[in-house]
C-alpha cells in the first residue's frame, strides 16, 4: 500500500473482526437507474439510432453528478453505498460521510425490486428489511444488484452474530467430511 493511502478507504481482502475495527467490504456507486425519469427517457431514445445521442445527453448530468460534488456546496450529489463488517451505509460527499446506516445485526433480509429500467441498465433497488420485517433502508439504482444483495446477506450472517454477542461466531460442521464415503 502506498505511504499516503488511507487504510480506512481500502476494501477488505481478508477477514477482519468488527471488534478490531471497521473494514470496508464493498463500495457501490448508484447507476443512472437510480433516477427513473431520465433513465426511462434515455432508454426510449436508445431504441432509435437518430435519438440515441439525445439519450446520452439526458443521462450525462445524472452520470457525472458525483464529479460535481467537488464544487463547494454540492458534496451531497455524490452518493455511494458502503458495506462494512459493522454496518451498511448510504454515504454522501466525496469523503463518504454516512448519511443513513443500518447495523448488520439488524438486517434480516434484502429484497431486490426491479422496474422497467432494471434489465436495461443491469441495476435494481435493494430494500433492507430488519428483524421486524420492516424496510429500514432503500438503495435505488444498485448496479449488479443480485451480487450486492448476496454480499449484504453474507456479511450480515457472518458479522451480525458477532456484533450482537461480542463473541466470534461458532464454527459450523465441516461438510466435506459429513457427506459420507466417496
Amino acid at each position: 500500500m502506498p505511504a499516503l493511502a488511507d487504510s480506512h478507504d481500502q476494501a477488505a481482502n481478508e477477514v477482519a473482526s468488527p471488534q478490531l475495527g471497521e473494514a470496508i467490504i464493498r463500495d457501490v456507486w448508484p447507476s443512472v437507474a437510480a433516477h427513473p425519469g431520465p433513465a426511462g427517457l434515455a432508454r426510449a431514445c436508445y431504441r432509435t439510432i437518430v435519438l440515441a445521442p439525445l439519450g446520452w445527453l439526458v443521462l450525462a448530468p445524472v452520470y457525472f453528478m458525483k464529479l460535481l460534488a467537488v464544487a463547494p456546496g454540492l458534496s451531497g450529489l455524490a452518493t455511494r453505498y458502503r458495506l462494512t463488517n459493522r454496518r451498511l451505509m448510504v454515504c454522501k460527499g466525496m469523503r463518504a460521510v454516512p448519511d443513513k446506516e443500518v447495523p448488520l445485526d439488524r438486517i434480516k433480509d434484502v429484497k431486490l425490486v426491479t422496474d422497467a429500467n432494471s434489465e436495461f441498465f443491469v441495476a435494481g433497488t435493494l430494500e433492507i428489511l430488519d428483524t421486524d420485517g420492516k424496510t429500514v433502508l432503500s438503495l435505488p439504482g444498485v448496479p449488479e444488484a443480485e451480487s450486492v444483495r448476496q454480499a449484504i446477506l453474507q456479511a450480515a450472517a457472518a458479522w451480525g452474530p458477532v456484533l450482537r454477542t461480542g463473541q466470534p461466531a461458532q464454527p459450523t460442521a465441516d461438510r466435506s467430511q459429513a457427506s459420507g464415503p466417496a
